[in-house]
């Protein structure tokens, strides 16, 4: 039997603690590292574990979507964040939503209780796996530092793949005082009337769409600062200069499941009706219609104090979001607590670099989750997390893990981010799109697409079910890699 080998972990969002719960209660001795708050980023507000940067929601808990079947497979697994999102939770409709700072404390606390995991609050800005002073004995480093990846750190890993990393901007979304919203011009609803009203709804006719659609596509936008550049972004001018912005001619890339408002309204006039701005199902107790729009808030935690806009990310200045906002209806007179923002969003190519238990091809003791892999969204970096967690323990016994299923949904967005084409690799959130197929014969039998879908769910869930069996019994041990470590501090 090999000595077991130490766990290091870089990072303490949501994929980094996770992995060290999870590797920690298989036994492991885990070292977490996270560089808030000697370091902080440009959209952290505090160095909570954990910290929900964006929205507060982590997505559909409706049967047979993509997003539950996720969850579900988490929780089958023990998944330690997402039973502490359970317990502060907030009312959302048919969404995951929660206390963000509810949900940090609770981590945390799990973190400090778990006398195997060691906390470091520093930066990391090595990983040097041919420096002979770390051969022995061997250790693991799951690299989890997510979208805001230290310039330092991120350079070190471009060195040690020797590939490009890749970026592209996400945005955040504004929070609302609860007590400065009008409630008379106001409505509580959910859509269709399916499960409890929990969202406040500001509806609107279309002149006041029009007007508000004109104002935000003219509105002033915060130029992009040097921290958001994509590396090789800059001029060579810019940079000779100091410059604290990027040039007006290199282009933005954004999310494009996370669009900032303005540039989705700039793709038409109708677009934000089809997006954020839906109003189909959301009926007007005043005028027993659907609105010719509407923006929808979503309680942001446990007091009900403060709301954000749902779908409202952009790239604005503060003063002109501020105009812009107030108006929609019920938030003329509004005080915003936090106004939207841009970062940058940093992942690797993960099909050229990553095995499906997330090792680097190259360096098979460094490990990528969360969303430095190429997952997007929080409850995919959770499950991420996850999964690195339990195949960082395995590893540390010297036994090869299993990669999850391809027929689940933790196997398809694995299988996703490590066999994409690399050239036009983006990354993903969880979708049916990403698991397999069902048989042509079978799809021509049942056109239901619930139904459909509530075969994948089945086949996904016993596929992982079968998977957490087999794991949990004892594997052939294998020799451990003759790889050498990380270099940490």
């Amino acid at each position: 039997m090999t000595d077991q080998r130490r766990i290091n972990i870089i990072g303490g969002g949501l994929a980094g603690p996770e992995a060290a719960l999870q590797a920690a209660s298989l036994g492991c001795e885990v070292s977490l590292y996270e560089m808030r708050p000697t370091r902080s980023t440009e959209a952290h507000q505090t160095a909570d574990f954990a910290e929900l940067v964006c929205s507060n929601s982590l997505k559909s808990e409706s049967e047979n979507t993509a997003p539950w079947l996720l969850k579900q497979e988490m929780r089958r697994a023990g998944s330690i964040l997402l039973t502490e999102a359970d317990a502060s939770a907030v009312p959302a409709g048919h969404a995951l939503a929660v206390d963000r700072v509810e949900f940090s404390r609770r981590v945390a606390d799990r973190i400090a209780a778990e006398p195997r995991i060691t906390v470091h609050r520093e930066e990391v800005t090595t990983l040097d796996p041919d420096d002979p002073s770390f051969t022995a004995p061997a250790t693991i480093t799951i690299l989890a530092t997510g979208p805001l990846t230290s310039p330092a750190l991120a350079a070190e890993l471009q060195r040690l793949t020797g590939s490009n990393h890749l970026a592209f901007y996400d945005s955040i979304s504004p929070i609302v005082d609860a007590t400065t919203i009008d409630m008379s011009k106001v409505y509580f609803a959910a859509r269709y009337d399916k499960g409890t009203a929990d969202y406040i709804n500001c509806p609107f006719t279309k002149e006041e769409y029009d007007a508000f659609l004109d104002a935000l596509t003219t509105a002033e936008a915060v130029p992009a600062k040097s921290w958001e550049a994509i590396p090789g972004a800059l001029s060579s001018r810019s940079a000779a200069e100091g410059s604290a912005s990027l040039q007006p001619s290199q282009p933005i890339h954004y999310f494009e499941g996370c669009l900032p408002i303005e540039e989705t309204a700039r793709r038409g006039r109708d677009t934000l009706r089809f997006g954020p701005m839906k109003p189909v199902g959301l009926t007007d107790p005043k005028t027993g219609r659907w609105p010719y729009a509407v923006v929808q808030l979503r309680q942001e935690n446990l007091r009900a104090d403060s709301y954000n806009l749902v779908g409202f990310q952009n790239h604005l200045k503060f003063g002109e979001q501020a105009r812009v906002l107030r108006l929609i209806p019920g938030l003329e007179n509004a005080t915003f607590l936090r106004y939207g923002q841009i970062h940058r969003n940093t992942y690797i190519n993960a099909p050229t670099l990553l095995t499906e238990t997330l090792q680097l091809r190259a360096h098979p003791s460094i490990m990528i989750a969360g969303q430095l892999s190429g997952v997007e969204g929080y409850t995919e970096s959770i499950a991420s997390g996850l999964l690195a967690g339990r195949y960082a323990a395995s590893l540390a016994r010297g036994v090869q893990p299993m990669p999850a299923p391809r027929e689940s949904a933790n196997g398809s967005l694995t299988h996703y981010i490590t066999h994409a084409e690399s050239r036009r690799f983006q990354p993903a959130n969880i979708t049916f799109d990403l698991l397999p197929p069902l048989e042509e014969d079978l799809r021509r039998r049942i056109r239901d697409k619930k139904e459909r879908h509530k075969i994948q769910c089945d086949r996904a869930l016993a596929a992982w079910d079968a998977w957490l069996s087999a794991s949990a019994q004892n594997p052939v041990q294998i020799e451990a890699p003759a790889v050498l470590s990380s270099h940490l501090p």
